[in-house]
Order: structure tokens, then C-alpha cells, then sequence
């Protein structure tokens, strides 16, 4: 039995001043977290309850702000999302079950944990996540569904968020309050790649929470789209997916936005295709290179070689359809 005190957080200021002290962690709908206490991965001296937090879902110059205590059901069905951002929509969908969905929040989702097995085992294998400096045994263990981007020597495991992928390919910013004050990162910065220090997963400050989420408006004349492989259609983590925003206009390309999950430690926003395809041709030839190109650094292990073609295919489909769309 893991002892902790528990306190309801107002709003974000009085979650800031009760998150200040150490051996605290934040507590939106619990649907990581209590996995991580069950498991005493996560062994915290208080859990703040920010469910206060806003959640509300409302326009801004020509965009959306989401409030970081949003469900990711309400975000996945409100109407502004399922008509200016369906990539949003389709990916919060895909990522679990309605009853998950219902209580998880946007801040929460965001972050959440990896689902790495040897960093849920604390028994049985070494975890430079859970305990930095002990060895990664996933390196050379049953590597399968780990990262082939961004991943190091310390730490292969991926970031599991089906919405993060989402984001990244919306250019969303991420509104952050702490100690200091108030401060906004965009969400391509918020993860950190693990280096030699995979226990430190984000560019949070001790104590600093997520308030908000902040999409721009849609490039204008685009499409997007969301597409998830995994071993099974019933919510399975990704092996890989593709977050799309398309913009074609006389064959050309006028506008890509491009993230990838299930391939990295965060959610990969491929800049690499994104450049090597804007005004150039909205061919399949075209989607393919620029997807080989962006794949010509993984670093694929053991057991995961098949990602590096998956991603490539995935990405060429992903373009195509959006194309295809606006033929």
C-alpha cells in the first residue's frame, strides 16, 4: 500500500501552490496514474485532483482553446472539432474505449506514460525511465513495438498518445502555468527525446501543469485524416500512425503537415517530408519519396525493421487518400 494525501485544486493557481512541494503528482482522470500507483512505478506523497481545471471548448481567433480538464470524448464530439479538425476527432477516437475516453483528459492524455513492458515490470527487468542509470533492457530484449526515430542508447521506449499525434500535425500550443507564471511551448516541444536522461519526458517545471490546448485556424483548402495500424482493431497501441493536413491545388502540393506515432519516444512531426513535398507534385511517386526520405535515419532494432516500410506505406496511403480527396 502506497500512503498519500489527497487535495481538490480549484483552478490552476491554487493546483500550482499545492503542486509546488515534491513527491506530488497532478490527477485528472486517473486512467494512467492509477495504473502507475497500482504497479508502484508511481509512489507519490499527494495527488492534486485538477478536474477544476477548465474544460471548456470554445473559438479563438479563428481557432480552438481546449481546456486542459476537457474529457476526450467531448474534445473527439464537439462540432468545431469534427468539422475544421477531423483529424483530431478520428485519432482521440482510435486511441481507446468509450469508457476510457470518457474520463481521460486532454492534459492527462498528453502525459501519460509509456506503455514500454519493461518499464511496467520494476521486478524483473532494468528501466532507465523508472531508474535513471540502471540500463535499458529493452535494447537488446523483445523490441517489437518499440521506437525506431529519436530513440537512444538510454531508452527506445515510444509515447503512446494517439491525440498527441494529432496535435503535432496541427501546429497546437500547449498553455503551461507554474510557479514563474504562465507560459506557452509548442506541442512539437512539449516531449523531450530521451538522450541520457529518459526519466525527464517533458519540458515541464516542477509543479507547472498543463492548462490548455490551442489549435490555429486550419490552413485554408486542406484536408486531413488519421489512420492507425496495430495488431488489432480493439484499441491496441499503434505500431505506427500517420497525422495528415493536405493541401492541393492544381496538382501541386500547397500545404503538408505531417506527425507520426508509434515510432518515437514523442509525437514525430516529419518535417522532412513536409519540406521535400510542398510545390511539388500530389503523385504517389512523390508521397513515397518524401516518406523515404523523412524514414532515412531510423534506426530500426532488432525486432521492429518492419516499421521503417509500415511508416512509409502508411504515409504514402495517408497522402494519396487526402489527394485523391481534393482531386
Amino acid at each position: 500500500m502506497i500512503p498519500f494525501t489527497y487535495a481538490r485544486a480549484e483552478n490552476a493557481a491554487d493546483a500550482v501552490r499545492l503542486g509546488a512541494a515534491d513527491g506530488v503528482k497532478y490527477l485528472g482522470g486517473g486512467t494512467n496514474l492509477v495504473d502507475l500507483l497500482r504497479e508502484s512505478i508511481e509512489r507519490p506523497t499527494t495527488l492534486v485532483d485538477v478536474t477544476g481545471l477548465s474544460s471548456a471548448i470554445e473559438e479563438r481567433d479563428g481557432g480552438l482553446l481546449i481546456g486542459a480538464a476537457a474529457r476526450n470524448t467531448a474534445v473527439a464530439e464537439h462540432r468545431l472539432v469534427r468539422t475544421r479538425y477531423p483529424v483530431l476527432s478520428r485519432a482521440i477516437s482510435s486511441g481507446a474505449s468509450a469508457q476510457i475516453r470518457n474520463m481521460a483528459t486532454v492534459g492527462g492524455n498528453l502525459l501519460q506514460r509509456t506503455r514500454c513492458p519493461y518499464f511496467y515490470d520494476a521486478d524483473g527487468f532494468r528501466c532507465n525511465k523508472r531508474n535513471p542509470g540502471e540500463g535499458c533492457d529493452a535494447v537488446d530484449g523483445s523490441n517489437r513495438t518499440h521506437a525506431i526515430l529519436g530513440a537512444s542508447s538510454a531508452c527506445v521506449a515510444v509515447h503512446p498518445s494517439d491525440l498527441g499525434v494529432a496535435l503535432a500535425a496541427l501546429d497546437a500550443d500547449v498553455h503551461l502555468h507554474g510557479t514563474t507564471g504562465t507560459r506557452t511551448v509548442p506541442l512539437t516541444e512539449l516531449h523531450r527525446l530521451p538522450g541520457d536522461r529518459p526519466d525527464v519526458e517533458t519540458v515541464l517545471e516542477p509543479g507547472e501543469l498543463i492548462t490548455a490546448i490551442e489549435l490555429p485556424a486550419p490552413p485554408p483548402a486542406t484536408r486531413s485524416a488519421y489512420r492507425k495500424v496495430r495488431d488489432r482493431a480493439s484499441y491496441a497501441f499503434a505500431l505506427v500512425s500517420v497525422a495528415a493536413v493536405l493541401g492541393v491545388e492544381d496538382g501541386r502540393v500547397t500545404a503538408a503537415r505531417i506527425a507520426l506515432g508509434g515510432v518515437a519516444p514523442k509525437p514525430w512531426r516529419a518535417r522532412t517530408a513536409e519540406a521535400a513535398l510542398l510545390g511539388g507534385p500530389a503523385t504517389e511517386q512523390a508521397f513515397r519519396a518524401a516518406a523515404e526520405a523523412e524514414l532515412a535515419d531510423a534506426k530500426p532494432l532488432r525486432d521492429n525493421g518492419f516499421k521503417v516500410e509500415l511508416a512509409a506505406r502508411t504515409i504514402t496511403a495517408v497522402l494519396g487518400r487526402l489527394a485523391r480527396e481534393q482531386a
